[in-house]
Formats: C-alpha cells, sequence, structure tokens
C-alpha cells in the first residue's frame, strides 16, 4: 500500500520524459526511506504491448525486500564500563513499513533495555507514530550521580511547511542514587524515588548540506516540555533553543556561528530536580573545559543549573598545503574556535532585567586550533589545543 501510494503520488503526475526520469528518482527515494528494502531499481521503456499508448512509457519498480527479521550483536567500551548489545529488529512487521525495534545492552556495570513500535502513515513516511518501553542507567561521574529511567512514551511527528514537529508524552520513574560514598550531601537529598509526566513539543528547521561539517545552510530547534500538569511529583516548565549558521567563504574555508540556551521554571514550591537541570561544559559545548564540570557545585559535584547560554565561533580550513586533495586529505579540516557561555541559578522574583545580567556575569570562554577529521556522515573526531579563559572557583 505504502509503495502504490507513493508511484500514483510521484510518477502518473509526469507530463513529459524528463519528468518521469525526475519523479521516478524522487519515488525511489522514497522507498528507500521506509528501511524494509535492500535495494530498488527503477527501469523506463517505451510502452509495448496490444494496450500500449503512443508516445507511452513503461516504468517498472524493482525492489528486493529485507528479511522479514534482522538481528545485530556488538560490544562498546566507553565510560570506564563495558557492554555487549544485543538487537532484534522486524522492519515490516504488519507490512505498511511498521518496524519493531528490540535492543538490549548488558554491560558490567548497568543493564538497559529498550522496546520500539514506529508507525507511518501509509503515502506519508514523514507522519509518523512511536511508542517505546525502556529501562536505561546512567552514571554521571561529575556530579557522582546514578539515575536509572523506567518509562513509556508515545510520540507523534510530522511535517509543516519547511518544519519537522514533534509531540510527545512521557512517563517515566526515576531512581537517583549516590554513586560513590563521597557523594557530598546535596546529591544525598537528590537521592530517592520520582514519578515525572510531562508532554514536549520539538520544532526543527534543518537546511545544511550534512550534519557532520556542514558547509552551507542553517539549523534551528526549539523545544519546551510541561511536566506536573498530567501527573507525577516533578513540576516545571522547560524551553530550550539551538541556531546554527554556516557559510562558505574563500579558499575553500567555511565560517559557522551557533548560539544554544535554556531556561527551567519550577512550578510550585517544590525545587526542580537535579536531573532536570542544564549542564554545560566539554567538546560539545565550551571546549578546554571538563565535560559539564562547571557551575553551581558542592564539594567537586556538579549541580547543574536553571538558566544556561552557550555560543561558538568556528572556521573551517583545509589542510596546508592540502595534502591527500581530492582523496584521503579532504576529510581533515583545520580548526579554529572560540566559545563562551554560562550556567547559573535564578532567583525567580527577580524579574527578567536581574536574569539576563546574572547570566551575563562570570562568562567563561575559550579559544584554540586543532585538526578535524569527518567519520563518513556518522562522526567527527576533534584533537585541539584549547585555552580556558574566565575561570571560577569550582570548575574543572
Amino acid at each position: 500500500l505504502c509503495k502504490y501510494k507513493y508511484i500514483n503520488k510521484y510518477v502518473f503526475q509526469a507530463k513529459n520524459l524528463i519528468d518521469v526520469m525526475r519523479k521516478s528518482h524522487e519515488a525511489r527515494q522514497k522507498l528507500l526511506r521506509l528501511g524494509i528494502f535492500r535495494k530498488v531499481e527503477v527501469v523506463i521503456d517505451t510502452s509495448r504491448g496490444e494496450d500500449a499508448l503512443p508516445n507511452g512509457l513503461d516504468v517498472t519498480f524493482e525492489v528486493t525486500e529485507l528479511r522479514r527479521m534482522t538481528g545485530s550483536y556488538n560490544t562498546m567500551v566507553g565510560n570506564n564500563e563495558g557492554s555487549m548489545v544485543l538487537g532484534l529488529k522486524l522492519p515490516n512487521v504488519l507490512g505498511r513499513a511498521e518496524k519493531l525495534t528490540f535492543q538490549f545492552s548488558y554491560g558490567t556495570k548497568e543493564t538497559s533495555y529498550g522496546l520500539s513500535f514506529f508507525k507511518p502513515q501509509p503515502g506519508n513516511f514523514e507522519r509518523n507514530i512511536t511508542l517505546n518501553v525502556y529501562k536505561v542507567t546512567g552514571q554521571f561521574p561529575w556530579s557522582s550521580l546514578r539515575e536509572t529511567d523506567r518509562g513509556i512514551s508515545a510520540e507523534l511527528s510530522f511535517p509543516v511547511w519547511k518544519t519537522s514537529q514533534t509531540l510527545k508524552w512521557e512517563g517515566v520513574w526515576r531512581e537517583l542514587g549516590c554513586l560513590a560514598r563521597t557523594a557530598s550531601f546535596p546529591i544525598r537529598e537528590e537521592s530517592g524515588h520520582s514519578l515525572k509526566s510531562s508532554l514536549s513539543h520539538g520544532m526543527v528547521i534543518d537546511t545544511r548540506n550534512s550534519s557532520i561539517l556542514p558547509r552551507k545552510g542553517g539549523l534551528l530547534k526549539i523545544h519546551q516540555e510541561l511536566a506536573g500538569y498530567t501527573g507525577g511529583d516533578a513540576s516545571f516548565l522547560k524551553e530550550d533553543f539551538e541556531i546554527q549558521l554556516n557559510k562558505t567563504l574563500f579558499w575553500d574555508s567555511v565560517l559557522s556561528a551557533s548560539l544554544w540556551g535554556g531556561l527551567l521554571l519550577p512550578i510550585g514550591d517544590k525545587p526542580t530536580s537535579i536531573a532536570d537541570r542544564f549542564y554545560l561544559g566539554g567538546p560539545t559545548s565550551i571546549r578546554g573545559f571538563s565535560m559539564y564540570s562547571m557551575g553551581p557545585q558542592s564539594e567537586g559535584d556538579y549541580l547543574g543549573g536553571e538558566a544556561y547560554w552557550a555560543g561558538g565561533l568556528h572556521l573551517y580550513t583545509p589542510l596546508p598545503f592540502r595534502p591527500g586533495m581530492g582523496g584521503f586529505g579532504d576529510l581533515f579540516r583545520t580548526h579554529f574556535f572560540l566559545n563562551a557561555g554560562n550556567l547559573c541559578n535564578l532567583n525567580y522574583g527577580e524579574g527578567p532585567q536581574a536574569h539576563l545580567k546574572k547570566l551575563a556575569e562570570c562568562i567563561r570562554w575559550s579559544y584554540g586550533l586543532g585538526i578535524v577529521l569527518r567519520l563518513g556522515n556518522i562522526a567527527r573526531l576533534e584533537l585541539n589545543y584549547c585555552i580556558p579563559m574566565g575561570v571560577q572557583s569550582g570548575d574543572r
């Protein structure tokens, strides 16, 4: 059903041969995005047979479907832990591109699992529903915190104009505990069980030509989360955003500017949880500082903040003298950067002007240079020399 709707929508609206070729390619790309075919080929020929029309064309889609069930096995090592990950996927479980996925991770310290059901609208893959059941355990050594989440969620995704919209409900039972005997008193005070039920909305506009090392285009992400009105004992309103702009300059160089920030507003008299606050620092935000190791802290345990902002200015250029040009050398870029930001808690009785003043005080920033290696369209590896500035007492 999905297949026929895609072909009908694209191919049968064509008015000439060039249009047929273009729309057949678009239909092929849509079919591949369904994730149920291993291979899709298009054959265009003149119409033949008794019912052939003058100037008619035969368009044939030859597809090779995936197996009804696939499995995977891999091992991961990181964060002082080794784990074995088993996966099971049914890519077309009900015959209309529905996907059922199960993943089980057994580690030397923690065990996690997740079951996900994905269903697209027939003929419109961008409109889909996802249901999740999961148990995830994480260790956060910068806060001497261990968190176990057991939850369910339902997510609706759909396009509106040039944006991707997501509506989500999530109910999660959270268990917080101390990771070390030396955990500070605020961490011990946060330990225990809580139930969060929240509604969230996300919007994304992405015109970048690549998500790893873009050369042009921009990104806008806006996310809101409201907890407490559908049950649970966590009550807050959380807003955060991200903006990124990329521009190609002379000599094959690229200038990239980004800005992101967030605000967490408690609802009622109960303070916000350490599991919901923002964290800042590390290679994904302000380079030169340890991962999430800046801002409010107690005895070396970082407690997160209720408001933050961060920005970055990056200049990417080819390697000096262009070694390996046209081949392996093009995967490397020289990287010059300037990062800045701040993280703090707010007194919500003081007003917006006082909030902005507090976020403008004690700004941490860093600058430096390095080399970036693009690993396909999956990730990037950076080797940087960083000079941190504006370091405050307690920052790492």
